[in-house]
């Protein structure tokens, strides 16, 4: 198994033991967009409590890289 079919694998456990309901293929196609980020271990993961990390990845991954089109006033 390669590493990065481990991190789909860690990823997928994780989602079902929290219950997310989330697909195979949308955790796969994720995870393959995030690149070489899953590797590194301070990248892998957001800090809630830093709001300027909040909003670099509300700016930089969710409107440019997803394309969210909601205001950020919800």
């Amino acid at each position: 198994m390669s590493k990065k079919d481990e991190k789909i694998a860690q990823y997928q456990k994780a989602a079902a033991d929290l219950k997310l309901g989330l697909d195979k293929e949308l955790i796969s196609k994720v995870t393959n967009g995030l690149g070489p980020s899953i590797y590194n271990k301070d990248a892998e993961t957001v800090s809630c409590s830093d709001a300027s990390e909040l909003a670099r990845v509300r700016e930089n991954f969710l409107k440019k890289k997803l394309g969210l089109a909601e205001s950020d006033e919800k």
